[in-house]
């Protein structure tokens, strides 16, 4: 029998944060080429039907599953450095056997780090003072070892990505000050070593950004923006992607091609959209005392939209390197859009289902 209590609890404010953006990038994706538009078609099927999937498994009754999940795709990540198939000069893709299509582990990995780091925080909650040192070492072994994996690969930005979700997720939780602090301190002193263990594209990378002269892609990208003036351009009139000035104007730099269109003021609406949908997120983990599923996996989604489109739009306009970062739900594009839609369905199962955690444990959940 259908319980009514999934339909009251579920969030459908948060799907009514996510649509406008996915028709952002459909109205983007068919102007800039309708052979794409067709992709992302079946990408956005793919990922709604994943988001119900993910959402109709029992995550808390199964809970004793999830370090399986998470050391099943850490052994993904080992394969990597043994069977990977090598693009561009980066191992991080696994060929799948007899369909002739590759898995980048890496993108796997995000819904079982966050299912990992809310079973572990939930099996051990933080004390009133935050967590010790040795609580940390713990919780930082199951950080450190996915950073390091895809750092080989080597995926700098993802591995970075991972390593200020997991110890972002930490800092919201509880952990004591004197071990932020006594980080803070160690991160500096070994700043000089860690860049002279970059890889040569890396520096190249970070040479480009601190360079008086913008790379080539970064200049069209920044006359793509300041050419949409205040209001926008019309399709036939966006000059520089229409006549392919603008690089991978579909995926890396399509936060460019949108203001060419739609000028500043399409730009700070869609800014105030995603900040609205990180906010919105924020608050349902910042409300859900003593739930550490759906507070992980909140804090885990926010961090992940909010450095996301915080490097792929300053990237565009020349404020940061370019390393490939794609803009969240926006971006051309089936791994991203997947991972978010699966982290969706996932946090809306948490929430929607939360009657049975308040009424097996006795805790008072207060979710706005």
């Amino acid at each position: 029998m259908f319980d009514r209590r999934i339909v009251t609890h579920f969030d459908f404010f948060l799907i009514l944060l996510i649509l406008p953006l996915i028709a952002v990038s459909l109205t983007l994706v068919h102007e800039i080429s309708p052979a794409l538009f067709h992709k992302e078609l079946l990408y956005i099927g793919l990922g709604f039907a994943v988001f119900f999937i993910f959402f109709l498994i029992p995550w808390r009754s199964i809970h004793w599953l999830i370090p399986l999940f998470y050391w099943g795709t850490i052994l993904l990540l080992f394969s990597v450095d043994l069977f990977g198939v090598t693009k561009l000069g980066a191992q991080r893709w696994l060929q799948i056997p007899f369909v002739h299509l590759t898995i980048q582990p890496s993108e796997l990995f995000k819904p079982a780090f966050l299912l990992m780091m809310g079973h572990l925080i939930q099996e051990h909650p933080p004390p009133k003072e935050g967590y010790g040192w040795r609580d940390f070492l713990r919780f930082s072994f199951y950080i450190l070892l996915p950073f390091f994996l895809i750092a080989k690969e080597p995926d700098l930005g993802t591995a970075m990505v991972l390593l200020i979700i997991g110890y972002g997720i930490l800092f919201l939780v509880g952990v004591n000050w004197k071990i932020w602090a006594s980080i803070a301190v160690a991160v500096a002193v070994a700043a000089p070593f860690l860049y002279n263990n970059l890889h040569d594209y890396q520096k190249k990378r970070i040479h480009d950004f601190l360079s008086e002269k913008p790379s080539y892609h970064v200049q069209q990208s920044i006359i793509a923006i300041g050419s949409g003036g205040m209001t926008g351009k019309p399709k036939e009139g966006a000059t520089q992607t229409q006549l392919k000035f603008l690089p991978i104007a579909s995926s890396d730099f399509i936060f460019a091609y949108f203001v060419e269109r739609f000028g500043f003021i399409g730009a700070v609406g869609l800014i105030t959209l995603y900040a609205l949908l990180i906010l919105h997120i924020l608050s349902l983990g910042l409300h859900a005392h003593g739930d550490y599923y759906i507070q992980v996996t909140a804090y885990g989604i926010a961090f992940l939209l909010f450095v996301y489109s915080g490097i792929n739009i300053l990237m565009t306009i020349g404020l940061a390197p370019v390393v490939g970062v794609p803009l969240p739900l926006v971006s051309h594009g089936g791994s991203s859009f997947l991972n978010f839609m699966v982290l969706f369905g996932i946090l809306e199962n948490f929430i929607a289902f939360r009657f049975n955690f308040m009424y097996n444990s006795g805790s008072k959940i207060n979710l706005l």
